[in-house]
């Protein structure tokens, strides 16, 4: 019997706590920048919605080219060029009080955050064996699903018994921390040595073609997403569940890892489409229960279905898009991944804002659940297709 390659192995490791140490950081801001905004710097629910805002177009804008950045200069180097200055940009918040400087300090971090997102997950796909690369991507992705209710919990609690000079205090060593793991990170050389950094520019540097079709599905898998990762706590709120806000996340949480150690050895062992059907079922379900939640426990209960859900989804689809391509183009397979999931969600952030306004927030969770629905019936077809002509070629060369 073949002995299976290791995942864990060090540098795999050092991966994955240094992505855990930056999606903390992220999500912890994110989550109190805005309490900050109103409460310390005396400004507008609209002006706390614009740090977000500037962030993710920051992180936009320059994603395309880090695949191109990371081929020049090598992955490894630019992962640590980034989390140092993502450190800085942390350091920073404790220092920078005028609100314009506050939004230029967002749009700086953004692109250090997304170079370093690109570059940890594109080494991650290097260095985890490719007859494991569903699991062990996975298993990487976890680092971001912890830091879903790490970030918050940590930085809630912080600025409740301390201040926020603490929060960015705490969180800037939490990152030094990251960073400092990553020295651990050992590059894949043969991956390394095939770098095209002489290569003209082209648009086939913005963006991996080949990626395109599955990172267009995860774009729309991140549209419905917005409604949970923006209107949730408003939701609950009217919906008097607010004090159950943040056990929904744990329960969210803890739904992804429980059951991603399965879902990455099914991709595996018996292909995508026996993760990615469940997973868009259950997302599809707890969307649907979401809007019609008159309770705790069906409330926690949809955070069980979309933990599963979006867990089971977003890193196997983010492998089809690395699987997608050669090993040396795994960089900008997964820029283009991130690019088309980041836009997606500002996209639905902004769009599904629109329609809460105007219909409220439990139309917005029910056209969430039809969307992520009709993208599931989409899969469906196109995966049936892809069999028949399979069937037919081999039938053919028989």
């Amino acid at each position: 019997m073949k002995k299976r390659e290791p995942i864990w192995t060090k540098t795999f490791i050092g991966l994955f706590c240094t992505n855990l140490a930056v999606f903390t950081v992220f999500y912890g801001l994110v989550t109190t920048l805005p309490l900050y905004v109103l409460e310390s710097l005396n400004r507008t629910d609209e002006d706390a919605g614009l740090l977000m805002t500037i962030f993710l177009l920051s992180a936009i804008i320059v994603r395309p080219f880090t695949g191109k950045i990371l081929d020049i200069y090598g992955k490894r180097k630019m992962l640590w060029i980034s989390l140092i200055f993502y450190l800085v940009c942390t350091i920073l918040y404790a220092f920078v009080t005028p609100f314009s400087g506050l939004l230029i300090l967002r749009f700086v971090q953004g692109i250090w955050f997304s170079i370093a997102t690109t570059a940890s997950g594109s080494l991650a796909a290097d260095n985890v064996p490719m007859s494991r690369r569903g699991a062990g991507l996975g298993y990487f992705t976890m680092s971001t699903n912890l830091a879903v209710v790490l970030g918050p919990m940590l930085a809630l609690l912080i600025v409740q018994v301390l201040s926020f000079n603490a929060l960015f205090i705490i969180m800037s060593i939490f990152m030094l921390i990251g960073a400092s793991l990553s020295l651990t990170i050992k590059v894949d050389k043969d991956v390394e040595k095939n770098k095209t950094s002489k290569r003209p520019f082209s648009i086939h540097d913005l963006f991996e073609k080949k990626s395109v079709p599955i990172a267009l599905l995860a774009s729309v898998v991140s549209f419905s997403y917005a409604s949970v990762l923006s209107f949730l706590s408003i939701y609950a709120q009217q919906k008097h569940l607010l004090h159950l806000a943040t056990i929904f996340y744990l329960v969210y949480a803890s739904a992804m890892l429980l059951t991603r150690p399965y879902t990455g050895r099914w991709f595996d062992e018996k292909g995508p489409k026996y993760v990615l059907i469940p997973g868009f079922i259950s997302f599809c379900g707890g969307l649907i229960l979401l809007a019609f939640i008159n309770s705790p426990f069906l409330f926690l209960l949809s955070g069980v279905f979309i933990g599963f859900g979006y867990g089971a989804l977003v890193p196997s689809l983010q492998t089809l898009s690395v699987q997608a391509t050669n090993p040396q183009r795994s960089g900008y397979a997964t820029a283009t991944f991130f690019t088309l999931f980041d836009i997606g969600i500002a996209v639905g952030s902004y769009i599904l804002g629109l329609i809460a306004v105007h219909f409220g927030y439990q139309n917005v969770y029910v056209l969430s659940g039809i969307i992520i629905f009709v993208l599931l019936a989409f899969y469906i077809v196109a995966d049936k297709k892809k069999t028949l002509v399979r069937n037919t070629l081999a039938a053919k060369d028989l």
